[in-house]
């Protein structure tokens, strides 16, 4: 392992074989030395899970070029957690990417998103991270042209960092082409009609969990959601101290 190069860990939560995470190793090939260990299958909406009463197995898969590839049984997050652990030779990644996910992790839905668990669980151990993901839903379209700003938002991240608590979710619109950059915050709005009854034609009942989106400021110009319904690539800085500071005093005289 050369000590030369940034060290660059790359996880998702399609699986270590999906058209997105290929792409971003082709993308970033150049810009350091890449290790890929991603779930064996798909874990999409696993957030920040991690396995706790299931054992992990670490599988050696072909290499993406001359990119090492591993897969696990586990999580998104179990993922980082054994990769930083037993893959990286002793060194800590300069650099921890979720991604390029197939589906939208903007407003909410980066509460639930495994590719932004990649992201925050290399945040909460103190190494720069970013997710990745592209509003195309569809697993096998082309992700080439969202290259120029991958590696540019890359490239900014390895020379200069992140403040510490800080990572970056990174939404590309559903198009070919883009307005540019745009940092915004996340977009308030909720999940509604979540849940689809069916009944098996053995005759008891089973659910699909589907919904559809309400943004509930549609007319918010700063959010994630207006940056892309625009043409804009998301870039919304998240933190991982999620605490409500602006509650503390009004706590503190409840006098409970």
């Amino acid at each position: 392992m050369s000590i030369n190069k940034p060290l660059i860990l790359v996880s998702n939560d399609d699986g270590f074989d999906a058209v997105g995470i290929c792409s971003l190793v082709e993308m970033i090939g150049d810009m350091g030395e890449i290790i890929v260990c991603a779930p064996d299958s798909a874990r999409s909406g696993f957030s920040c899970a991690f396995s706790a009463t299931v054992p992990l197995r670490l599988t050696r898969r072909h290499n993406m070029g001359e990119v090492e590839v591993w897969s696990t049984n586990g999580t998104p997050v179990d993922c980082v957690k054994l990769a930083v652990d037993e893959l990286c030779g002793g060194r800590t990644p300069d650099l921890v990417i979720g991604g390029i996910n197939h589906g939208d992790n903007s407003t909410v839905n980066n509460h639930y998103s495994g590719t932004m668990g990649v992201a925050v669980e290399g945040c909460i151990k103190g190494i720069p991270s970013v997710a990745f993901s592209n509003c195309d839903y569809n697993p096998q379209s082309s992700q080439t042209h969202l290259t120029h700003y991958v590696r540019r938002v890359v490239e900014r991240v390895l020379a200069e960092g992140l403040p510490k608590g800080v990572c970056l979710n990174v939404n590309f619109p559903d198009r070919k082409t883009f307005e540019g950059i745009r940092a915004c915050r996340m977009t308030f709005g909720e999940w509604v009609n979540e849940v689809a009854p069916q009944r098996h034609p053995l005759g008891y009942p089973y659910y699909w969990m589907v919904g559809h989106y309400r943004n509930a400021e549609p007319d918010a110009q700063d959010t994630d959601q207006w940056a892309l319904a625009h043409g804009y690539v998301a870039v919304t800085p998240t933190t991982i101290d999620v605490t409500a500071y602006q509650m503390i005093d009004t706590v503190n005289n409840w006098n409970l």
